[in-house]
């Protein structure tokens, strides 16, 4: 098995390959891009299972979130499982993308994160947040802040929120914008930070331990595999799906993430 990361602007730079290897033409090939954890730890544990379908599946690994979608869009891999539904929602209207989910997998909670206190009241007025770029994750970190206590939003902001929508700030916090992938880097430079699961427990953050404040179950936000439309009814598609969604992942979810930093849906 060969582990290479892929970057934000490459191409398909590089491939975790399980059971044989991506044969140009191949048929029974199933080419899903993934964020590491949770989303390729769980397709590698069912490409033994799709081998006895006669699939061989190639995990393409990428650490950021917009490489994988255009790479689904291009037809450079079939499928991808990273992202939360209204992210991809959020994409196809921003990029003309067509996009499609096949099946919701996962909630991954989003939680509030600070190596410097420990505690939501411990925050001091004026500190520094970090929460993410993406216009999708930024509204979602604003709204679990506001679930907080910390701000009031505009009644209109809605999913999509940004700090200018912020009309009370009883602390007068501090808003940095970054990309999602890099707040667990700067976690140690801001006073705390907004961090999406996929990134944070590849950091070794846990979300019902190290969290301030944790985003609640009944979460909008669902991870999905998703397809190019059009592609939603193709064998191999089909077969992705019905492996992710077995009994097999569940108890493996259950199992591996136990305080609840991953919860299926299914």
């Amino acid at each position: 098995m060969k582990r290479i990361s892929a970057i934000a602007g490459a191409a398909v730079a590089a491939a975790v390959v399980f059971s044989g290897c991506r044969k140009s033409g191949a048929d029974n090939v199933i080419s899903v891009g993934a964020t590491p954890e949770p989303h390729a730890a769980i397709l590698e544990l069912i490409a033994g299972d799709l081998a006895e379908q006669g699939w061989n599946l190639n995990v393409v690994e990428f650490t950021d979130y917009v490489t994988p979608n255009e790479a689904v869009e291009a037809g450079e891999i079939d499928a991808n499982y990273f992202q939360h539904l209204p992210y991809m929602e959020s994409f196809n209207s921003e990029r003309g993308c067509h996009l499609v989910s096949v099946a919701a997998i996962h909630i991954e909670p989003l939680a509030l994160y600070s190596s410097k206190y420990g505690s939501l009241e411990d925050i001091p007025d004026g500190a520094e947040i970090a929460i993410p770029n993406d216009p999708t994750n930024e509204g979602r970190a604003l709204l679990l802040l506001q679930s907080a206590g910390l701000v009031v939003l505009d009644e209109g902001a809605g999913l999509t929120a940004v700090p200018a929508d912020i009309v009370e700030n009883r602390k007068d916090l501090k808003f940095s914008e970054i990309e999602a992938a890099s707040l667990p880097r700067v976690l140690s430079d801001v006073d705390a930070a907004v961090i999406n699961g996929n990134y944070a427990l590849p950091a070794g953050l846990n979300a019902s331990e190290d969290g301030l404040f944790v985003e609640g179950a009944d979460s909008p936000y669902v991870n999905v595999l998703c397809t190019k439309a059009g592609g939603e009814e193709s064998e191999k598609i089909k077969a992705l799906v019905g492996a992710v969604r077995s009994q097999k992942v569940r108890d493996y979810i259950a199992e591996t993430y136990k305080n609840g930093e991953v919860v299926a849906v299914f």
